[in-house]
């Protein structure tokens, strides 16, 4: 192809309308039609990056192979296209004005005045077209954060209009996502409120070429008709978005309406095949026809917010369509756990998974439910934090080492058995102290781990402060709890597991980065099928 083409995804009316799925969806039926497609994320708040961000802000802080700390929407790209995401894929307005910013101080705009208009601009434009100059892509779709007509999202905007205004006909278009919503007491469906927004869209100098219409309710044709006459839209523009039982329904809705149509006519593409959604809409029917139901628990720090352990959900929803199994995740906050009511809280569960997490509230809740799923037999998956309270338990009631712990918690433990490397020691800017992104670990070959992953040397993605101190390694190999796999240039531990147990592996890694539609990540697909096996 001569040129990239570029799909901006906007949004209005109100936020959570789910730009993120339908982006998702739309590339991947252009995918699925033969076009290579990726998508960007660009965010209005002045963060670098949501990797200070706590989970009850901003949902889960995803991470790519090369250690970018990104907002959770890659985490759906990923999972949607099965194709790696980067820092590129992500940018905030905290990571722009710093770039400016840097410049400024670098003598790089000669003693000009450095304004919104052109240097923030023009830094943006040059970050949404990064991946579209690559060569590597003949689509890019961008989501912009927020919604249209909010103050931090205006330089997004107006970059947007400038580069459809630069790039020309059929090379830009946007797709303006919007809320139709349902008044009970009237009984009708209201087109106000996107009226509204995309007048707001068009004050910015932009107008939609596609709506694509959030509802709970089917919109008939005689509301199409009057969004497409006010809304300045051609009829087959006006896409409806209904409310689907699973995420993973909406590219197929998306087909039905004929998105990806609409699309490729406005870019002036040729529609090439019929999308090949065979394989998606296999694991569609595995999702929808489960022959089994697992209840899993999930104890974590950051239960009340579903978004904060966003990848891992979803890992669980692909590992269960891969043992066609239903998977019930009962949220169990670790704060609410101790000796007393740990039994009462975890006896009726099938399998539990310790989640991550930072700071020392809920630590004890979860180290209790190790010592209870360890003693009583109950499949466990313990992710980054959660591998290190199997470690403290482990120490502690196993190996007699009491009051051990992690020096996260407890500086002056006796027994730090998960501790800061040395190297750490000195940074003081919380962002610098991380083991971020892809790390090779070496599986041990007759490891539980090493059986279920097949190869012996795996890459997983990180994010994490602390680690298990190899000063106790030979005492807990004595005393029955394995390091499954460590990292073969630093011999850091990264995977630890017991014998004598159904399913008891800890991981420092998170696993659920990598989970996708497409290749559902075995450390799920086992734990799905270890609790079947329980509960049988």
């Amino acid at each position: 192809m001569k040129q990239t083409k570029y799909i901006f995804v906007t949004g209005g009316v109100t936020s959570s309308l789910g730009k993120g799925i339908i982006a998702a969806s739309l590339a991947k039926l252009l995918q699925a039609r033969g076009y290579s497609a990726t998508i960007q994320k660009f965010d209005p708040y002045i963060n670098v990056d949501p990797g200070t961000l706590n989970p009850y802000e901003h949902g889960e802080c995803f991470v790519t192979d090369d250690g970018a700390e990104t907002d959770l929407d890659l985490g759906h790209y990923e999972r949607f296209l099965n194709v790696p995401t980067s820092q590129a894929n992500n940018v905030t307005t905290g990571r722009v004005y710093l770039s400016v910013i840097e410049k400024e101080r670098r003598g790089e705009f000669l003693g000009k005045t450095v304004q919104v208009v052109p240097h923030i601009t023009n830094e943006i434009k040059e970050r949404m077209q990064l991946l579209g100059k690559s060569g590597d892509y003949d689509i890019v779709i961008t989501e912009i954060g927020g919604t249209v007509g909010d103050i931090e999202s205006l330089p997004y905007i107006e970059s947007v209009r400038q580069l459809l205004w630069e790039l020309g006909d059929n090379n830009a278009i946007v797709v303006h996502l919007t809320l139709v919503p349902y008044l009970a007491a009237a009984g009708e469906l209201k087109t106000k409120p996107t009226q509204h927004s995309v007048k707001t869209l068009m004050e910015s100098g932009i107008k939609a070429d596609i709506l694509v219409c959030r509802t709970e309710h089917n919109l008939t044709t005689e509301i199409r008709q009057k969004l497409a006459q006010f809304c300045n839209v051609k009829p087959e523009a006006v896409i409806q978005s209904i409310d689907a039982d699973t995420i993973y329904e909406v590219p197929n809705l998306m087909l039905q309406e004929g998105l990806d149509k609409v699309a490729l006519k406005k870019l002036d593409l040729p529609e090439k095949t019929t999308p090949d959604l065979i394989k998606w809409n296999e694991f569609l029917h595995r999702l929808k026809n489960p022959k089994h139901v697992v209840n899993i628990g999930l104890v974590g720090k950051y239960v009340e917010l579903q978004d904060s352990y966003k990848s891992i959900l979803e890992a669980l929803v692909h590992g269960g369509a891969e043992n066609q199994s239903k998977v019930n995740i009962i949220s169990i906050q670790s704060d609410n756990i101790n000796a007393n009511n740990v039994s009462e809280k975890l006896n009726n569960l099938d399998a539990v998974l310790v989640a991550p997490g930072f700071g020392s509230r809920g630590i004890e809740g979860k180290i209790e439910t190790v010592k209870f799923v360890r003693e009583n037999k109950i499949p466990f998956l313990g992710i980054c934090l959660g591998m290190q309270m199997a470690v403290i338990e482990y120490a502690r009631n196993v190996l007699g080492f009491a009051g051990a712990n992690t020096t996260e918690v407890n500086e002056s433990t006796q027994y730090p058995v998960i501790t800061f490397m040395e190297e750490q020691k000195n940074i003081t800017d919380k962002g610098g102290t991380m083991r971020l992104g892809g790390w090779d670990c070496k599986l041990k070959e007759d490891s539980k781990v090493f059986n279920i992953y097949g190869e012996s040397l795996i890459n997983e993605r990180h994010r994490h402060r602390y680690e298990f101190n190899n000063q106790y390694l030979e005492e807990f190999e004595k005393g029955g709890m394995t390091a499954a796999g460590w990292n073969p240039e630093t011999g850091l531990v990264e995977v630890v597991e017991i014998e004598n147990h159904p399913f008891f592996i800890g991981v420092q890694f998170h696993p659920e980065y990598k989970s996708t539609v497409a290749k559902p990540h075995p450390l799920f697909v086992s734990f799905v099928k270890a609790a079947i096996e329980n509960k049988k």
